[in-house]
């Protein structure tokens, strides 16, 4: 036969549930220990490319591209493939007529933001630097949204 189950009996049964727990450590004010390196940015892995509208296709380390306003030309490349790339080369736009609609201005170009699609990485915003542009155009070409191939 059973004993009957008082609500005095069902109590005391929790606080020792409660009180065995708190022993073995569940449930404490302990907070979890880590250990080992925080985990880094990932880079880019396998080929970087600048996507040219104008063109249609990505390009690496290109001589020339453009935007909807503004091409870039004769383009040497200091660095390619991390986290920015950087060129020399000229810059010139429909924004420049007629001053310098034949040769450009000298502009140094950064490419940054690189976003990865599958197995390779696209850079996504460029900063053309130049001493002769306009302010309203050097305030525009400070961040030049690039566009990222749609797979």
């Amino acid at each position: 036969m059973s004993k009957p189950t008082t609500p005095a009996t069902v109590l005391a049964l929790m606080l020792s549930l409660a009180a065995v727990a708190a022993a073995a450590g569940c449930g404490g004010p302990a907070q979890p220990r880590v250990e080992g390196p925080a985990p880094s940015a990932s880079r880019a892995v396998g080929p970087v490319y600048v996507s040219d509208p104008v063109v249609g296709q990505p390009l690496r380390r290109p001589t020339s591209f453009g935007t909807e306003h503004t091409s870039l030309s004769r383009l040497s490349w200091r660095s390619w493939g991390k986290e920015k790339a950087v060129a020399t080369g000229r810059v010139t736009g429909m924004w420049c007529m007629p001053d310098c609609a034949k040769s450009g201005y000298p502009a140094t170009v950064e490419l940054s933001r690189l976003v990865r699609q599958e197995n390779v990485s696209y850079y996504t915003r460029a900063t053309v630097r130049s001493t002769r542009l306009p302010p309203e155009q050097a305030r525009e070409l400070r961040d030049l949204p690039l566009p990222v191939p749609k797979y």
